[in-house]
């Protein structure tokens, strides 16, 4: 369990911070940046849940991710090399298992695309699909970790990937199963 008695140290006043593993490094630090996309669509879910209303189920499996979000964070913070001396968090491949049994679940009832959508309709879909704007960004950021040669756990990527997947879906069920997405229509206003 995590104890914050005081919130501000002054410690990053320099611009750095430290990792879970103690590491200091630069604010603006690769890993730091992927955990603070990932933070920041933490938040963006968060606001999204505002409006979920009587989408008890999405507002349910939005909770848990947010949750997991937190893990996945704590996951980004914790490089695997060197191995840390404590049972680090992880996110499991069991999670983005999940993840894709409810997008199943939820691509059941949607009608099948003709055209990319564009974010709006209902606000808890507009919303949503913010949220997977900020999941793709966040996903981009933990890849370039990976493509510098950081350790990065690779089911972290693999959840960020299909929960950009999730949220597109969850978004499509906010707006009447879809009948209230907002076609794009290619080259309508030239």
């Amino acid at each position: 369990m995590v104890v914050l008695n005081r919130i501000y140290t002054k410690t990053g006043d320099g611009g750095q911070t430290r990792l879970a593993s103690g590491a200091p490094v630069s604010k603006s630090d690769r890993r730091v940046e992927a955990y603070g996309a990932v933070d920041e669509l933490n938040a963006v879910i968060g606001v999204a849940r505002l409006h979920s209303g009587q989408n008890d189920r999405i507002d349910a499996m939005l909770g848990r991710i947010q949750n997991e979000l937190f893990d996945l964070g704590a996951d980004l913070a914790t490089p695997l090399d060197p191995e840390p001396k404590w049972e680090a968090l992880r996110i499991l491949e069991s999670q983005v298992e999940r993840l894709e049994q409810e997008i199943d679940w939820m691509n059941e009832t949607l009608k099948a695309l003709d055209s990319f959508i564009l974010p709006g309709g209902a606000p808890l879909s507009a919303h949503l699909h913010l949220a997977r704007t900020v999941a793709r960004r966040a996903e981009r950021e933990a890849v370039r970790l990976v493509e510098t040669g950081e350790s990065v756990n690779g089911a972290a990527v693999r959840y960020l990937n299909r929960l950009s997947d999730h949220l597109f879906c969850a978004a499509r069920r906010a707006n009447a199963n879809g009948a209230g997405d907002i076609k794009w229509k290619p080259g309508a206003t030239r």
